[in-house]
């Protein structure tokens, strides 16, 4: 008798059962086309969320590329038009501006200047779109001052807390009067959201929304945009942005602000502080607003341009994170692409 299997039988035999098993859950079935897709989605991403930070530079009369942050430029007066124009037909919900004066001095004195590069801006954003796109102004006097710190300097070389808060009073007056929608104070120095408040509303601009940087951590991710702004930085900012290792610190951060008349509040960095993010915006009465900073965007159009990864998926899908994990709004560099993308998508474009 022979005993040895056919292997061709063999391997027909499994073909021949059939295989049942009770799934009533089966959770592909919402995933297989992409219309079911479409449908079932969570998490959605509107030109309206996103805000486009831009860079501004006193002097120049052609934008100037920054080579750490492939695709964005410091811009001219005109060209900072043109990119507010471009803001408002993509449907964008705001633009940030920040400001780089061709002079710098211990003070900041630019950044309260009716006539500074960053005022001026605000001006001629306003003309161009009106309100059909929020103006934001950043409110800070790192690009301003010769050490690059956010503060003026006491006599020993240390942050004055309590001195650089009156300068931040007459840049939110500056600011309002220059027509910003939003003043966002970045310094993270204390009573910074109650002392511009004040100001404001003595000064008349009850309606101007102060959005704040109640969240805000010493990060390595903001190297590209000190090549941005051109910052005159020595040392470091650990003495009044937080510590990249601290979770409770931000609650209180964020209770400060909201006590101080907040109307926004954001956390900085997102991708790398979702947890944070996340809690925040489940704390939060006001919207919440998260940035994806110079070197978070960097690492993506790096990674991309060697074909490490796809640019468009990467750039959605971390945009997306930040919403899922609970920002309204975000803050990002590949905002106009986004819209852009999104015209595509829903076949407007």
């Amino acid at each position: 008798m022979n005993d040895r299997i056919d292997p061709s039988a063999a391997a027909e035999a499994p073909r021949s059962r059939r295989f049942s098993v009770d799934l009533p859950h089966r959770p592909r079935r919402l995933r297989q086309s992409e219309t079911m897709r479409r449908h079932v989605r969570e998490t959605r991403l509107h030109p309206s969320q996103l805000i486009l930070p831009v860079f501004v530079k006193e002097g120049l009369q052609e934008p100037v590329e920054i080579a750490s942050m492939p695709g964005v430029v410091q811009h001219s007066m005109d060209s900072l038009r043109r990119a507010a124009a471009e803001a408002v037909e993509l449907g964008l919900g705001g633009i940030m501006i920040f400001g780089v004066p061709a002079v710098l001095d211990a003070r900041g004195s630019g950044l309260i200047d009716p006539e500074g590069i960053l005022n001026r801006a605000l001006g001629e954003v306003r003309d161009e779109v009106g309100d059909d796109l929020l103006v934001m102004a950043d409110l800070c006097l790192d690009e301003f001052t010769d050490h690059g710190h956010c503060g003026v300097l006491d006599d020993q070389g240390r942050v004055d807390n309590d001195a650089t808060l009156e300068i931040y009073a007459q840049a939110a007056v500056a600011q309002a009067r220059a027509g910003a929608h939003v003043l966002a104070p970045s310094g993270m120095m204390d009573g910074q959201v109650g002392v511009i408040r004040d100001a404001l509303d003595a000064a008349g601009h009850q309606d101007t929304v102060v959005l704040a940087y109640a969240v805000k951590y010493s990060s390595a991710f903001y190297g590209p945009f000190r090549e941005a702004v051109d910052s005159a930085l020595t040392g470091d900012r650990k003495t009044y942005q937080m510590d990249s290792a601290n979770r409770r610190e931000a609650f209180r951060e964020l209770e400060l602000d909201l006590a101080e008349g907040a109307d926004m509040v954001m956390v900085k960095p997102a991708m790398s502080y979702l947890d944070i993010l996340r809690e925040v915006a489940d704390q939060s009465p006001v919207p919440v607003s998260a940035y994806q900073i110079s070197g978070e965007y960097a690492m993506i159009q790096a990674a991309s341009a060697n074909g490490w990864i796809d640019r468009r998926g990467a750039a959605q899908e971390s945009v997306l994170s930040i919403i899922r994990a609970g920002a309204d709004t975000v803050l990002t560099y590949f905002a106009t692409d986004l819209a852009r993308w999104w015209r595509e998508d829903n076949g407007l474009s």
